[in-house]
């Protein structure tokens, strides 16, 4: 069953710089192309999408460039992009016009969790993502529980903008805090123009300690919300190394899926994502 990766990451220190590695030690080195597609090829996945890593900002054309000299690369397993930007910037309408003629990308994201709650309720902010609106271009919210009020709100100022919600909604496995996200992704899987992305949780939880049985409530929870037509699955390699890696979170993915139909699993694994980015 080809199985499509939305969320990998790449990091190349010799070429673009990533302010935030300083303070994450077991990521800040490099996790480069070919070690990545050595493991995806034996775990069956057969298309990736690159996840922007918040590069510095001067760094994020050369983020999508790099990317693009992989993807030209005989037989590699990139199938597209998902660049960072900046919509609190009044430059933002330029960069979205210049991304839409490079066929490579297929999104944005502008990593929210680490930022204070008021960038998302800036008026420009707010401006800028609506102008995603009938682009095709999709927009991913990477936010922590307590922000997901703030994400139904961005939702709900741009309904015909595709938004794509990661890592289940970030849930705090380790500490068991199950209650408050619970009723976080119900509220915000009512909004149609959501589609949740089972990515990496296993960096959620204990990593010492972790069975599937640890991650079957909350990924259980995403699916009976969101429904299979609006799922999407991805590694979050290589932070999904911080609680196993990336062979140990397919391997969990199928356990968790053991009871559901093929048809359930194909729109999962590639399906909706061959949909929603136009992949071939």
């Amino acid at each position: 069953m080809p199985l499509i990766d939305t969320h990998l990451h790449l990091i190349d220190q010799s070429v673009l710089s990533y302010p935030w590695l300083s303070g994450t030690e077991a990521l800040n080195r490099n996790f480069l192309y070919e070690k990545y597609a050595l493991q995806a090829h034996r775990v069956g996945i057969t298309h990736a999408l690159h996840m922007e890593v918040d590069v510095a900002p001067t760094d994020i054309q050369a983020e999508t460039d790099y990317i693009a000299s992989l993807a030209k690369r005989s037989g590699n397993l990139i199938a597209g992009a998902i660049s960072s930007c900046r919509p609190e910037d009044d430059g933002f309408a330029a960069f979205l016009e210049r991304q839409q003629i490079n066929p490579l990308v297929k999104g944005f994201r502008r990593v929210l969790h680490v930022m204070g709650d008021e960038l998302s309720e800036q008026p420009l902010f707010r401006e800028n993502i609506r102008k995603l609106g009938g682009t095709g271009l999709t927009f991913d919210l990477c936010v922590l529980p307590r922000q997901i009020d703030k994400a139904i709100a961005l939702v709900d100022l741009a309904p015909d903008v595709q938004f794509i919600l990661d890592h289940c909604g970030v849930p705090d496995i380790k500490a068991g805090a199950l209650d408050e996200w619970r009723g976080k992704i119900t509220d915000i899987a009512k909004r149609p123009n959501v589609t949740a992305k089972i990515s990496g949780v296993v960096a959620y939880a204990d990593a010492e300690t972790w069975r599937v049985e640890t991650l079957a409530p909350y990924v259980n929870h995403v699916i009976e919300n969101f429904g299979w037509d609006r799922l999407v699955w991805g590694s979050d390699w290589p932070v999904c190394t911080l609680g196993g890696g990336l062979a140990t979170w397919v391997a969990a993915t199928h356990s968790l899926l053991s009871g559901c139909s093929q048809e359930e699993k194909t729109k999962l694994f590639s399906g909706n994502a061959r949909r929603i980015w136009n992949l071939n």
